[in-house]
């Protein structure tokens, strides 16, 4: 049995949920275990490592494996390395002011959703957390979270044009003809021309800007962009910091204009995705290995 008693489970998770409150977009798992660690310094258990298990941390994994509860209580979300609260997390939060009773019901959640039992027969949960049991699942998440921010650390050092090559190669795998790519110089607004057969001669004009800055897009850069579209054409918006809420808005709320916005990770996923049918050159700019894990029932 590990060293965690319910009440520290309670003090981890609750640091954890005022991290993530004051980030309501969300916030990268690595930054809030960073975050909590500096608000409750590892105990001398948490601090150690797993026998046979070099850099394995106990205290990383403590976090992560108490996050599991809260995740299927529909408190939080974790979504590419990003763990977000939710209405209902914060609800939670302020009712439960005790720590061990906020893990508490955190767990009697979690226990309804894995048996779908009624609460009336869910038992109290116990009072320490057995961290010592096989962490396939905790490790295959870090895994994931870092081979994701490493393809964003990629895209982030990248040439702005090479970025602009990366996403004409990947709109030709996915079946579009590129007319056209910007050279280098002054941006006018349109970075790719493609279209959805080899002569432009049916379905409509696609127009794309692709922006790498680190910042969010804004709503004049939106409507910007929106200007250099005609009521016939497509237009992608493509920035690796993502958007600003209005920005996302004004696109959303377009009604002569059809604008599609794709941030970081919808990139990496479409790269990912038609990954095979992109050419071996073109692969170069981002190439990815894919990494089998044994997957428990």
């Amino acid at each position: 049995m590990a060293e965690i008693t319910r009440q520290r489970s309670g003090e981890l998770i609750r640091a954890v949920f005022n991290v993530l409150a004051k980030y309501p977009d969300g916030v990268s798992a690595r930054d809030v275990i960073r975050s909590v660690e500096s608000a409750l310094p590892p105990t001398d258990f948490e601090q150690s490592e797993y026998e046979g298990r070099p850099g394995s941390r106990r205290f990383d994994k403590i976090i992560r494996f108490q996050t599991i509860s809260p995740v299927k209580a529909g408190w939080m979300t974790k979504d590419k390395g990003t763990w977000k609260v939710t209405p209902d997390g914060l609800a939670a939060a302020a009712e439960f002011q005790d720590d061990a009773d906020f893990m508490r019901e955190a767990v009697r959640l979690y226990r309804i959703w894995r048996k779908g039992e009624p609460a009336s027969e869910i038992g109290d949960p116990s009072t320490e957390a057995e961290i010592d049991q096989p962490f396939s699942s905790i490790t295959l998440e870090e895994a994931e979270e870092t081979a994701r921010q490493e393809t964003r650390d990629h895209l982030a050092k990248m040439n702005p044009y090479d970025v602009q090559d990366l996403v004409a190669a990947l709109l030709r795998a996915m079946g579009y003809h590129v007319a056209w790519v910007a050279p280098p110089g002054p941006d006018k607004g349109v970075d790719i021309v493609a279209f959805t057969d080899p002569l432009g001669a049916s379905g409509p004009r696609i127009r794309v800007q692709v922006k790498r800055r680190a910042d969010k897009i804004r709503v004049d850069e939106i409507r910007s962009f929106i200007a250099v579209i005609s009521g016939t054409d497509v237009g992608i918006f493509i920035a690796l910091g993502g958007f600003t809420t209005e920005a996302q808005s004004e696109a959303r709320h377009q009604e002569t204009r059809r604008i599609s916005l794709i941030d970081v990770d919808d990139l990496i996923d479409l790269w990912i995705e038609n990954y095979s049918r992109i050419p071996e050159q073109s692969r170069q700019l981002m190439p990815l290995k894919a990494i089998y894990y044994l997957s428990p029932n």
